[in-house]
């Protein structure tokens, strides 16, 4: 089993170099064509008995919801009884979204509420980072989870009832203005940066439309000359999205997941020449005491005697060499020591430290 996975490792590394070209859109996105976040706060109305038990902001919400039809709710009343709840509001506002689209919300319990579940939210704005409301939230809730509650106190619970979703729940009420159209340039940022691929980049689109239409200006952004106006840039984009470019080769890395006991090695890891020997000592003490009886008629005491024996078992592998030129080399000669990926990160974390291999070990 052990081999099993350390092929597979191999294998997973030898093909984790690029075989092909990719296109520029799959390498990163343009500057300012982004979601952003939004955030409400509502109440959820339409509980059966599980919502929040009086707490003073759902007082204040429901409070506020009255007052938006004219109602005004004495001072000491309080309209929850466990039949609505506080509840905050998030939801992603794609790039471009304009006013009357609508958008997926999902809704979480703020308070003491058990569930959600066929309950409705009334209306609430929905408000972004700069305090803007771009989006308001209403709708029927849909709960995945369940929770029931028995007169002595026991209950189960299925999944996560206070927390739903409202398909279509919200509709934009204001775009945001990305600035690409009236931007000196449009920028593009790779994924990751890449100093190799941001200069490549730049090239197959100068390629494309000519020298000096492109620029790298730092490890991640390349900027574009482009010409005024929101229709003619985004049919320049669309353009260059399609354009192919062999991306840098990945950095030498190793990256080891201690819960599960997983290693992977990508294909650019290479190890120098060096000699490894890796064993195993297990210390065993087993504890077995013995009950000491008196002789007869000694007037002696019964007691414990403390019996321990202690076992070394030390398992040695012969020395062996590593420097292989590729990945499954590097395999081949761990598994021809039967070692485990705990193993193999001890004997990866040792050539590290002895300068043989230069690569990133990320331990998760």
């Amino acid at each position: 089993m052990k081999r099993l996975l350390l092929l597979a490792l191999a294998a997973i590394g030898l093909v984790s170099a690029p075989a092909h070209a990719d296109r520029i859109k799959d390498l990163g996105q343009w500057q300012g064509l982004r979601t952003n976040q939004l955030t409400g706060y509502g109440v959820v109305v339409g509980l059966s008995g599980t919502g929040d038990d009086s707490l003073e902001y759902t007082t204040y919400a429901m409070k506020g919801v009255a007052s938006r039809f004219g109602l005004q709710i004495p001072p000491g009343i309080i309209p929850a009884n466990k039949n609505a709840a506080a509840v905050m509001i998030t939801a992603d506002l794609p790039a471009f979204a304009k006013p009357g689209q609508v958008l997926d919300i999902t809704v979480s319990a703020l308070g003491k509420a058990k569930s959600l579940r066929g309950g409705t939210l009334i209306m609430a704005p929905m408000y972004g980072a700069d305090g803007q409301v771009y989006a308001m939230a209403q709708g029927n809730l849909a709960v995945g989870g369940l929770g029931a509650t028995a007169a002595d106190g026991s209950n189960v619970i299925v999944n996560v009832p206070t927390a739903g979703r409202i398909p279509n729940g919200a509709t934009v009420e204001k775009s945001v203005d990305a600035g690409f159209a009236t931007s000196p340039t449009i920028n593009f940022n790779l994924g990751e940066a890449d100093l190799t691929t941001v200069q490549r980049v730049a090239a197959a689109i100068n390629a494309v439309m000519g020298p000096g239409h492109a620029e790298a200006i730092d490890a991640t952004t390349v900027a574009i000359q482009a010409p005024p106006g929101a229709e003619s840039r985004t049919a320049l984009m669309a353009r260059l999205e399609d354009i192919e470019v062999d991306p840098a080769d990945a950095a030498a890395r190793v990256v080891v997941n201690a819960r599960t006991g997983t290693v992977v090695i990508n294909g650019a890891v290479r190890i120098a020449p060096a000699a490894v020997s890796h064993g195993k000592l297990t210390v065993k003490v087993d504890e077995k005491p013995q009950v000491s009886q008196p002789a007869p008629f000694s007037q002696g005491q019964t007691a414990v005697v403390p019996n321990s024996a202690i076992s070394v078992d030390e398992k040695s592998s012969p020395m062996f060499l590593t420097g292989g030129s590729s990945l499954s080399d590097i395999v081949k000669a761990v598994n021809a020591i039967g070692a485990s990926p705990a193993d193999l990160v001890a004997i990866l974390e040792a050539l590290k430290q002895a300068g043989a291999m230069k690569a990133d070990l990320i331990i998760l």
